[in-house]
């Protein structure tokens, strides 16, 4: 038979997955024509037809059953299309089992128990019976909230008196959040209708989002009926269902005579009775079930309040015992609390029992007092716990003035740990004088350099920001005097501001108890007018050991002779380094920070000040004379590896040294508030220009040993080129040995760079640190250098231009040639050749190192070729017409091939080479010699390659 419809079609399931008894919305075509048209539907292979709700064509509600497989398809049959198909499957998840007896932190929905025997529901109505659309109109479309995050927004209403705001802000706000969103906006709440923190606009975006205002209206005219309905009362209600009472009632009475049936006429009792015994022996069984629970829990609250009851009557029992424990865990807030309760309580008892206990809890109370006290005049002890000591001997009524005693006690501990501190480390510095290094020795440096960081890298990177080469291990090898000086202040800095404010606290009187406070109020404030002098003398005497004692560790030849004994007695002969001047001054400048908030007098703050100068004008100096010599050491540190721009670590090394040292010093030139400049005076100002133009020096000096260090000094074993650098013609070979010539190469490449870049940025550094006299270094240097530069440059093009030129004259005449009896010229001949293939050899060397100085090379080079060239043709006495064009050939074709490095001078030499010539009179020898030449480049176009490519590179430079 022939249907009139397609067959259903299932393109969409929301949600696609859940445990049994889920509500899910099946989306499709041809879901059915009506209610009446659905016959059949099942999800994973369990029948849903008795919970599905038919809403239109293309959707049906219903909810997923007990079904046997995990995923599955879901099937619609209709009468009009038979049975569907489906595009989707939805995924059964198994729900957690939990019993009537156990734990539960969720509500288990009891009302809506499935029997799986009848395979019928036992709780509310199926979905088809519930009242699913309050509103009484028709949801529109299932609304698919899209995935976004989104800021919170408030809801301007939630209830349906508010419908008409609600509905504007749902408009707005439809689909534009996702489940999650709609759950963190409605925290809280739900949108299902039978929940009691129901959301009504919650409910609105999910279920009537396309319903238009006018179908709202007519919602909440339902709304009210049905509310109208309701407010009649039970009276109203019974009217509705008469019937339903009618037919119950006569059920009822059919049951009882039905029952009273049975009684009679069988002797082993009635249903009724059967019933009852039945329901007797569950209420038995029930009991049995939890009577032991029940009894320990009676059990347990009948010992709770015994114990109650027992705490509040041995109080004071337990009293003597408790202070005991108490004291011995050091809870003394608890004892005195307790005590002022008992002496409350029990402090004018006359009971002789109390009388009793009383008595032994004033004696632990007065070994209190004593341990209290005992523990205030304690050293060290943190200002904490004087305070807190002070205070209980306070709220104890302790007689005496313990405050007073713990700050003379203080003082005295103060002076005693810094002299105490200084003869510790003396006698250490004596016992082991090898242990912890000076510094200064710079042949015996163990603590790792600048240079020695810069050494263990292949190579740097110009113009790359500075890092300090110094690990943490120097730490751990600090001076003695630096590490006693570091060790001094923060002694003074850990104690001193603790002194400070304990005498603050004694004078405004917060060390002591409310009660006790204003009973000692007038005798107090005479105490402190009498010993404010005292303090002030206790404070002076500290600081003037404070600074005699740093004096005499860092700068010993600023105390007197009669003082050295008492605050010197080092015995060393090595001053300080650089680095280790740095860090005690900035130790000195934090101590001298901490003691201005501190309200230290001036006069005792400004003998700082005097020490911290004279401290950072010797640690320039220092500084810099120990830059001079870890400079030195840098020709052992070349490695000879050259970059791309010829050069090699040693001037980023050269001016990373410096740069380390003047970071180091940043701290010790910068001024601090109340500092004046390290450069005040002009004899420093001297003195620091001095040195730094000492170290350019020495670097220069450095230059030069390297391009003249003999061959058997030269470490090779880690050489290395650069791939972009191609060595043409095996200059650097295989066993990376370099020649003199090489080495002349990249040492002029570093000058280069020097003048160009490196000085001029260490001329910055210097202005950026307010160095004096920049001008006077920087010319004084670029003169060295500058002298130097043209010194190795002129050894270089004597080493490589004389065997050249030499071999001209040997060649030209190499087999008796004679300009006045030669043969007609048929090409250029060997010694050209060979000399133009010694110059590329020169070219190829110095292009193997750096590229920028090929053209200054090879002018020289070729300005000695063209010269001596030039000569020989004026020495010649005459030419035949063979020998002039032979000589004309060979002058043009080495004029052509090295045009690019022509120069004013050689250009000159070529012109009077080519003067002494004849002239060519015939248009024949002017083509010959033009096919000859053409012929030469032709020939020697490879070799020739590399003058061509300085040629491009020179006209786009």
């Amino acid at each position: 038979m022939s249907r009139s419809r397609q067959p259903p079609l299932v393109t969409g399931i929301s949600p696609n997955e859940g445990i049994p008894w889920t509500k899910v919305t099946i989306r499709g075509e041809n879901l059915g024509t009506g209610p009446t048209d659905l016959i059949g539907l099942t999800i994973c292979g369990h029948n849903c037809l008795l919970t599905a709700e038919w809403m239109s064509a293309s959707k049906i509600v219903c909810r997923v059953g007990q079904a046997k497989n995990d995923k599955g398809d879901i099937i619609v049959t209709t009468k009009s299309g038979g049975r569907g198909t489906s595009t989707v499957s939805f995924k059964l998840l198994k729900p957690e089992k939990i019993g009537i007896l156990d734990q539960s932190a969720v509500w288990v929905d009891e009302m809506n128990y499935y029997d799986m025997r009848t395979d019928r529901n036992k709780g509310i109505p199926p979905l088809s019976l519930r009242p699913a659309n309050p509103l009484g109109i028709e949801i529109e479309n299932f609304i698919y909230l899209q995935e976004r995050d989104s800021n919170s927004r408030s809801i301007p209403g939630s209830t349906i008196e508010d419908i008409s705001v609600v509905w504007r802000w749902v408009l707005f706000m439809r689909s534009k959040f996702s489940q999650k969103d709609l759950e963190m906006l409605f925290h809280g709440m739900s949108a299902d209708f039978t929940s009691e923190n129901f959301s009504a606009a919650w409910y609105l975006i999910e279920n009537h989002s396309n319903t238009s205002f006018e179908q709202l209206k007519m919602a909440v005219a339902n709304l009210k009926r049905q509310a109208n309905k309701k407010s009649e009362g039970s009276l109203a209600y019974v009217k509705g269902g008469l019937s339903t009472f009618f037919e119950a009632q006569d059920a009822l009475s059919a049951i009882h005579q039905k029952l009273e049936a049975d009684g009679t006429e069988k002797v082993e009792g009635s249903m009724t009775q059967k019933l009852e015994n039945v329901l007797n022996r569950a209420s038995n069984t029930a009991d049995t079930l939890f009577q032991e629970v029940l009894g320990r829990k009676d059990k347990a609250d009948s010992t709770r309040n015994a114990l109650n009851v027992l705490q509040r009557f041995k109080f004071l029992f337990n009293l003597p015992l408790n202070i005991e424990r108490n004291i011995q865990k050091g809870d003394y807030d608890v004892v005195i609390n307790d005590y002022e309760k008992a002496k409350s309580l029990f402090g004018k008892t006359e009971v002789q029992v109390f009388k009793k206990y009383y008595a032994e809890v004033e004696t632990r109370i007065e070994a209190l007092r004593e341990l209290l006290l005992d523990k205030l005049l304690e050293t060290p002890s943190t200002l904490h716990d004087q305070k807190r000591y002070i205070r209980y001997l306070s709220d104890l009524h302790t007689p005496g003035d313990p405050a007073w005693q713990c700050i003379g006690a203080q003082h005295k501990w103060i002076l005693q740990l810094m002299h105490s501190c200084k003869e510790g480390y003396v006698k250490d510095l004596k016992a082991n004088p090898g242990l912890h290094s000076p510094m200064l020795d710079l042949d015996n440096d163990t603590r790792p350099s600048m240079l020695g960081h810069l050494s263990q890298t292949a190579s740097l990177k110009r113009g790359s920001s500075f890092q300090s080469g110094r690990d943490d291990t120097w730490r751990y090898k600090t001076p003695h005097r630096v590490a006693f000086v570091e060790k001094l202040t923060k002694l003074v800095l850990s104690q001193l501001p603790n002194f400070w404010k304990l005498w603050i606290s004694y004078v405004n009187g917060s060390l002591f108890s409310e009660t006790a406070e204003k009973s000692g109020q007038i005798e107090r404030s005479k105490n402190v007018r009498q010993r404010q002098n005292d303090f002030k003398k206790m404070i002076q005497e500290v600081m003037h050991s404070l600074v005699k004692l740093a004096r005499g560790a860092l700068l010993p030849l600023s105390i007197r002779d009669g003082e050295a004994k008492q605050y010197g007695g080092w015995e060393v002969k090595c001053e300080l380094s650089g680095q280790w001047l740095a860090h005690a001054i900035q130790t000195v400048r934090l101590t001298h920070e901490s003691l201005t908030a501190l309200e230290i007098p001036n006069d005792l703050l400004q003998t700082i000040q005097d020490l911290i100068l004279d401290l950072r004008v010797r640690c320039v100096m220092v500084t810099l004379q120990h830059t001079a010599e870890e400079i030195k050491r840098l020709a052992e540190k070349e490695d000879w590896i050259v970059d791309n721009e010829g050069l090699t670590s040693l001037p980023c090394q050269f001016e990373q040294c410096i740069v380390c040292s003047l970071q180091s010093l940043k701290g010790v030139l910068e001024c601090k508030p109340g500092e004046a400049s390290v450069f005040q005076q002009p004899k420093t100002q001297e003195e620091v220009c001095q040195l730094s133009i000492n170290i350019m020096q020495v670097f220069i000096y450095c230059l030069e040993q390297l391009s003249t260090k003999p061959d058997a000094d030269i470490d090779t074993t880690h050489l290395s080129v650069d791939v972009s650098s191609p060595d043409l013609f095996g200059s650097i070979h295989e066993d990376f040995s370099l020649t003199s010539e090489q080495r002349l190469l990249i040492v002029l490449s570093n000058c280069c760079f020097l003048e160009r870049h490196t000085f001029l940025n260490i001329a910055e550094h210097f202005e950026k640190h307010n160095f004096q006299g920049i001008e006077k270094i920087t010319q004084v240097s670029m003169a060295s250098l500058k002298e130097l530069d043209q010194r190795l440059f002129e050894n270089y093009i004597e080493l490589k231009a004389d065997p050249i030129v030499g071999s001209l004259e040997p060649g030209i005449y190499a087999g008796y040639f004679d300009w006045k009896d030669c043969l007609p010229p048929t090409g250029v001949r060997n010694y050209l050749k060979e000399a133009l293939v010694n110059i590329i050899a020169v070219h190829a060397e110095v292009f193997t190192v750096s590229k920028e100085l090929v053209p200054r090379v090879l002018s020289k080079v070729v300005e000695a070729v063209s010269e001596e060239l030039s000569r020989l043709m004026q020495c010649v006495s005459s030419f035949s017409r063979n020998g002039a064009l032979q000589a004309r050939l060979e002058i043009c074709a080495l004029r052509d091939t090295v045009a690019v490095y022509l120069t004013p001078e050689s250009k000159s030499s070529f012109k009077q080479a080519l003067e002494a010539l004849p002239q060519l009179s015939s248009g024949a020898d002017k083509k010959l010699l033009e096919e000859l030449l053409n012929k030469f480049k032709s020939s020697m176009h490879l070799q020739l390659t590399c003058f061509q490519a300085a040629s491009s590179t020179m006209m786009k430079t």
